[in-house]
C-alpha cells in the first residue's frame, strides 16, 4: 500500500496537522499525537500515575461536535496552542504556563458554556502516555478505499478525516485491511508495525470535520453495509523508522515462534 498522508492530532478532539514525515519509535506512539486532552470538569486524570480514562470525560467530537467549528494548530517549539474561529484568531495561549492554561479554560468555557459539566482544563500526557481512545493502540490507518466504498454505499461522498487516523493509506483493495489484523507492516527504513486490531467506529464519525454538522450516521451505515462498525486498523511499533507521505508500506512475513514448524 502507499503512504497518501500521515496526520497528528496534537489535542484530543481538535484540528487535524498534515506531517510530510513522521519518525516513529519502537514501543512509542505517533509523534506529537494526542498530547493534550480538555477534561470536561474533573476526570480524574493524575498525571503521576496515568490511567487510560474513557473519552467520555474529555471535549470530544461524539458529543461536542461545536469542535469542528474551531481550527487550532499547535507549536512545538514555543508550545502555544493557536485557535482559530469563523476565519480569525480567537486565542494564542502558551500550554507551557498556568497563565496560558488559564486562557485556553477561559475560551472554551466562553464557546460552549452549555455542554460543560465544570471547567474545561488543559491536560498534558506526561511521556509515558498519550489520550488516545484505544488502551493498546498508538497508530491508526485508514484505507481510503474502504472510505470510498463507504460513500458510494451511503451515496454521499465521506471526508476521510472523520475517522481522525494517523495514516491515510491507498493502493490497497477496498476493507483488506480488516485482513491485516495479526500481521506486520514495514517501510524500506526499517519501521515495522504489528496491526492488533480492527477500530470500532461511534458517533464521532456522524460530525462533520468541516463544518461540525451531524450530517451522516457512519456506524449505522458500517453496520448495515458491512455487518460491523469497524473502519480503520490499529498498530503497535515494533521498529524505530520513518514514514514519509508517498512511499510504501508493505505487509511482511512474520517470524513463526521458536519451536513452532
Amino acid at each position: 500500500m502507499r503512504i497518501a498522508s500521515l496526520y497528528r492530532y496534537p489535542v484530543k478532539g481538535l484540528t487535524p496537522e498534515r506531517l510530510p514525515r513522521a519518525a516513529l519509535e519502537e514501543g512509542r506512539y505517533f509523534p506529537g499525537d494526542r498530547l493534550f486532552a480538555i477534561e470536561n470538569g474533573p476526570s480524574g486524570f493524575d498525571p503521576a500515575e496515568p490511567v487510560h480514562q474513557p473519552k467520555i470525560k474529555y471535549l470530544m467530537l461524539m458529543r461536542n461536535e461545536a469542535l469542528a467549528r474551531l481550527r487550532t494548530r499547535y507549536d512545538d517549539a514555543s508550545g502555544d496552542l493557536v485557535i482559530a474561529h469563523e476565519g480569525s484568531e480567537a486565542l494564542r495561549a502558551s500550554t507551557a504556563t498556568e497563565a496560558g492554561r488559564e486562557q485556553i479554560s477561559r475560551f472554551f468555557e466562553g464557546f460552549m458554556p452549555d455542554e460543560l459539566r465544570g471547567k474545561p482544563q488543559l491536560l498534558r500526557a506526561p511521556d509515558s502516555y498519550r489520550f488516545t481512545d484505544s488502551r493498546s493502540g498508538f497508530v491508526s490507518i485508514i484505507n481510503l478505499a474502504s472510505v470510498a466504498a463507504l460513500g458510494e454505499r451511503i451515496g454521499a461522498p465521506v471526508d476521510p478525516l472523520r475517522f481522525r487516523g494517523n495514516i491515510m493509506v491507498e493502493d490497497i483493495a477496498p476493507w483488506a485491511e480488516n485482513e491485516l489484523v495479526g500481521s506486520e507492516l514495514a517501510t524500506p527504513s526499517g519501521l515495522r508495525l504489528r496491526v492488533i486490531k480492527r477500530i470500532e467506529r461511534c458517533a464521532a464519525t456522524n460530525v462533520d470535520p468541516q463544518t461540525g454538522a451531524r450530517d451522516m450516521q457512519i456506524p449505522k451505515a458500517l453496520m448495515q453495509g458491512y455487518g460491523h462498525v469497524d473502519c480503520g486498523i490499529y498498530c503497535r511499533i515494533l521498529a524505530s523508522g520513518t514514514l514519509s507521505e508517498g512511499e510504501s508500506l508493505e505487509s511482511v512475513e512474520v517470524p513463526a515462534p521458536l519451536g513452532v514448524a
